[in-house]
């Protein structure tokens, strides 16, 4: 257990995206903090929303440039607040990441990109079957680019499946709504891409833990919500 002496260094959160994986991350946070130090300590932890119906909008409406600088302003937000590390709750909105990192300036955006890279570089994968939002699974950038870089190939489940999966998530998951029938949806895509030849499966959406758990299938499942959740504490409680 680390020194109680220890001062985590503050977290910023740009949530909201939605604010059921923003629950997520505030108690898994504050979990881990406890966990690693012990006693009465929890996360310094300061949280920056906006309403997540503007960035479905413009989502939608394929205007990344403006999403990006709405969640810039957040993180400029955060920074004056006192955050040393940004952490954007997502993870189709790391498609702007670059953006919201240069408006953070001098705090530490960690991404979950680079955060479920490194997992599955650590578990030794070669190709693995990606779930989360139609704009994550279309996206030739957000995952399949750095994780080619690292030797391992994406697969993603097939168009109907994506467009379940979609519906899924917005008509249910961000209401906090979970469904026999999206267990049954994500098992099922999930497996597809099993015998397809994927040794892992990465649930690339937030809310995604919601509906599969690792034991839930024949493979192992990473979580990027929990991957990020413990590289965010691993920064806060890093040395110099």
């Amino acid at each position: 257990m680390a020194a109680p002496s220890i001062v985590p260094r503050t977290i910023g959160l740009l949530g909201g995206m939605s604010w059921v994986s923003t629950a997520h991350y505030y108690e898994r946070i504050n979990a881990g903090i406890a966990d690693a130090l012990g006693g009465e300590h929890c996360a310094p932890l300061v949280l920056w929303q906006t309403d997540f119906a503007r960035l479905t909008e413009l989502q939608r409406a394929g205007d990344g440039q403006a999403c990006g600088e709405i969640l810039s302003v957040g993180a400029k937000a955060l920074v004056a607040a006192g955050a040393e590390i940004i952490a954007i709750c997502a993870n189709t909105m790391h498609l702007v990441a670059a953006q919201v990192g240069a408006a953070a300036g001098p705090a530490r955006l960690v991404s979950i990109v680079d955060a479920v890279s490194d997992e599955c570089v650590r578990r030794g994968a070669v190709t693995i079957g990606l779930l989360g939002t139609a704009y994550t699974m279309e996206s030739a950038e957000l995952f399949p680019a750095p994780l080619a870089a690292a030797g391992i190939t994406v697969l993603v489940p097939d168009a109907d499946e994506r467009a379940a999966i979609q519906r899924h998530t917005f008509e249910e998951l961000i209401h906090d709504v979970v469904t026999d029938a999206a267990r049954r949806t994500f098992a099922s895509a999930a497996e597809a891409m099993i015998l397809r030849g994927a040794d892992l499966i990465v649930l690339a959406c937030t809310e995604h833990g919601m509906v599969l758990a690792d034991g839930d299938l024949s493979l192992p499942v990473v979580d990027s919500t929990e991957v990020h959740v413990r590289a965010l504490i691993a920064a806060a409680l890093r040395d110099g």
